[in-house]
């Protein structure tokens, strides 16, 4: 099936409320004091549990067994995201996760490459820049210790697992609706958490009593409005060209973390954020993917 004609004011909007919609996980997770994958667990299970009386109501076509192992390939992809990308906001901070965790778009282009699409030299531009420009968020991560440059790492893991999953839900968007596609991939996500929960003796499978509201209001609100309004979009935009609208977020959930945890940005992190962003840019503007 065609993905059809871009209904451009549509997707603009889905792209736009996706934005805003993500932009506010960093910050729900920073109220949070769970282990990471128990928080990143019940976010997928909450978010999973009212989209299956739906899906059983609807006439699932073009959910054919390629797109059934592909989206739940992509959940387990999601499931990796969060776990790593949780986990880096127990170490740093909120502008410094949400920056490198969105490096995504580089990502998506070259593992685009897997496809018979070979990196042009603007991306390989892109790519030096934004590597430079994390390079500069670690080192001046290292002021805050160890620990802040651990969590770097682990937002950068978080980016790749997170290609992964629009490069996969782009693929299966293009014959599979939209709430066939998020109760799969959501529901595989939140099996595989809940999974490793089981065989994490340390770590609770309840989150604390505390943290309820919260990951309620991240299941609701980043997950179930935000992933969802990007994923429709995937019907009718390239994955790169998703990726790219989702680096709005790094900018607003900075701007929360300012006003609600009083996170300043220093001016090499600052310098750092400038050089992610301008590697992307140069990596992706002009490319035939955004046409």
């Amino acid at each position: 099936m065609s993905p059809g004609r871009v209904p451009q004011a549509q997707t603009l909007f889905s792209l736009l409320m996706g934005v805003v919609s993500i932009s506010f996980a960093a910050i729900l997770i920073r109220l949070t004091r769970s282990p990471a994958v128990a928080v990143a667990a019940w976010r997928m299970a909450i978010a999973s549990l009212p989209l299956l009386p739906l899906l059983f109501r609807q006439k699932t076509g073009g959910l054919s067994r390629r797109n059934l192992r592909l989206s739940a390939l992509a959940g387990i992809f999601l499931a990796f995201h969060f776990s790593l990308w949780i986990s880096s906001l127990r170490y740093t901070t909120v502008a410094s996760s949400v920056v490198l965790v969105t490096t995504n778009p580089l990502f998506v282009g070259l593992f685009s490459a897997m496809f018979g699409e070979r990196p042009s030299r603007r991306l390989w531009q892109g790519i030096l820049l934004s590597f430079t420009g994390a390079v500069m968020i670690g080192w001046g991560d290292l002021a805050l210790g160890g620990k802040a440059l651990w969590g770097d790492v682990l937002a950068l893991l978080g980016a790749m697992m997170a290609s992964g999953y629009l490069l996969v839900g782009r693929r299966v968007r293009r014959e599979l609706g939209l709430l066939p596609y998020i109760t799969l991939s959501y529901g595989t996500a939140g099996a595989v958490l809940l999974s490793f929960i089981g065989i994490l003796p340390e770590v609770d499978f309840f989150p604390l009593n505390g943290d309820w509201v919260w990951i309620v209001l991240m299941a609701l609100g980043p997950q179930l409005l935000g992933h969802t309004a990007l994923n429709w979009a995937l019907r009718f935009l390239p994955a790169a060209a998703v990726a790219l609208a989702i680096l709005g977020e790094p900018v607003l959930s900075s701007f929360w973390a300012y006003l609600i945890f009083d996170e300043g940005i220093r001016p090499l992190q600052g310098a750092g954020f400038a050089l992610v962003l301008l590697g992307i840019a140069r990596g992706l503007g002009g490319t035939r993917e955004l046409g």
